[in-house]
């Protein structure tokens, strides 16, 4: 490891992967720092990705592709199935990955592309010169190393901890941390080529619950409720196991994950002085899903093109790295995650009753093709009603 470098990357998933093969495409010496002995592993993730969002970075790849998906079913609390054919969704239905191969992909292409890239090796402390980001101070294998870079890209999730030390708010409050538990399962009946999720607060509080198939009988089996709906005796978990003992009463685990999603809006500046954030660290998980994937892999890449061109201008100030959060909020993604969090807002605050209806009129919806977008328009349409419930968004979509 040297000890200077232009840009220097906390964490190693997909936001950390796709900026330091970036920058290193770019011609910029990089370097990658993952805490974790191993890429990929543990998997914190149901692992869905849309056909359309994974092609812009990545060609795809049966070795990292578990399941392709034809369709998806949302069951409403009283257990009416609607569903959703590919014919609707087009490619936006798309695959379930194997995290654990897809994400050491994404490094070995960013080791490929000139990336110098260390496991173990953990950052400790920033390296702060008269209130600049200068760098890092790392631990990797018992040895604490002082790296500078130009630029530091954090992507080290949901914890965050680097962008914390630079002075950056990166609290998320506790009704906004979605609380999540996923088992790994086999031996269950499922179709293999449809996605489900499971609303009602009686199954998900705040929340849904999801079964992503990864092969014939295997699937990821998983929840994620609201923090402030977990407690004793009715945490995810209590939730998952009901359901699974419900569902698969002959199913075997095989692997159980658990952790915590940010589902709130992303940080008001996601830069400083020679800092940016990345991913999940940046809070730009999709807060009405909780996926992160195509978000994480979107803002690593816009992050290292603007590091790229502003280390070429010599300028790594707060006001010139400016220029990756106004693209990222101007974005498709950024005005999705908007809207899909006044969505997420409106959603939670409803009955089981109001759930019912709003799943039972979606499926008498002729669409010809779904998105979220287009989904909320036909739905205002045939409920009038609606546009007062739904306010700001309402309005937004006008």
């Amino acid at each position: 490891m040297k000890n200077n470098y232009d840009v220097l990357i906390i964490g190693g998933g997909p936001a950390g992967a796709l900026a330091a093969r970036t920058a290193a495409e770019k011609g910029l010496s990089a370097c990658l720092v993952e805490k974790r002995p191993a890429i990929g592993a543990p998997v914190r993730c149901a692992e869905g990705i849309g056909k359309e969002a994974l092609a812009g970075f990545i060609e795809p790849d049966p070795c990292w592709i578990s399941a392709e998906m034809s369709g998806a079913v949302i069951v409403a609390p009283d257990g009416f199935e609607m569903s959703l054919e590919s014919s609707m969704a087009g490619s936006k239905v798309g695959y379930i990955l194997d995290r654990k191969v897809f994400d050491r992909e994404l490094v070995w292409q960013a080791a490929e592309a000139g990336a110098d890239v260390f496991v173990k090796t953990r950052a400790s402390a920033p390296l702060i010169h008269e209130g600049r980001v200068k760098g890092a101070q790392l631990e990797s294998c018992g040895n604490v190393i002082k790296v500078n870079a130009d630029v530091v890209i954090a992507a080290d999730g949901v914890e965050s901890k680097f962008g914390k030390w630079c002075g950056i708010d990166t609290t998320v409050p506790v009704r906004e941390i979605m609380s999540s538990v996923q088992y790994v399962m086999t031996d269950i009946d499922i179709n293999p080529h449809a996605t489900i999720f499971y609303l009602g607060n009686e199954v998900a509080p705040e929340g849904y619950l999801w079964v992503f198939p990864k092969g014939r009988r295997a699937a990821n089996v998983g929840i994620g409720i609201s923090g402030r709906k977990s407690g004793k005796g009715h945490r995810a978990k209590d939730y998952l196991d009901k359901f699974v003992k419900q569902k698969f009463p002959h199913g075997k685990t095989i692997e159980c994950i658990v952790g915590g999603v940010s589902v709130c809006r992303p940080l008001d500046c996601t830069v400083a002085d020679g800092l940016m954030l990345v991913g999940d660290a940046a809070r730009v998980v999709d807060p009405l899903t909780g996926g992160g994937i195509y978000n994480a892999m979107y803002t690593g890449r816009l992050a290292a093109e603007v590091a790229a061109d502003c280390i070429a201008k010599g300028d790594v100030s707060k006001k010139a790295l400016m220029a990756y959060d106004k693209a990222w909020r101007a974005s498709k993604m950024g005005k999705g995650i908007e809207r899909n969090y006044l969505i997420k807002e409106y959603l939670i605050k409803q009955s089981d009753e109001k759930l019912n209806t709003i799943v039972h009129s979606v499926s008498k919806l002729d669409l010809k093709e779904f998105s979220t977008l287009m989904l909320i328009k036909e739905l205002l349409k045939a409920n009038p009603k609606l546009l007062v419930e739904l306010g700001a968004l309402a309005a937004s979509l006008r």
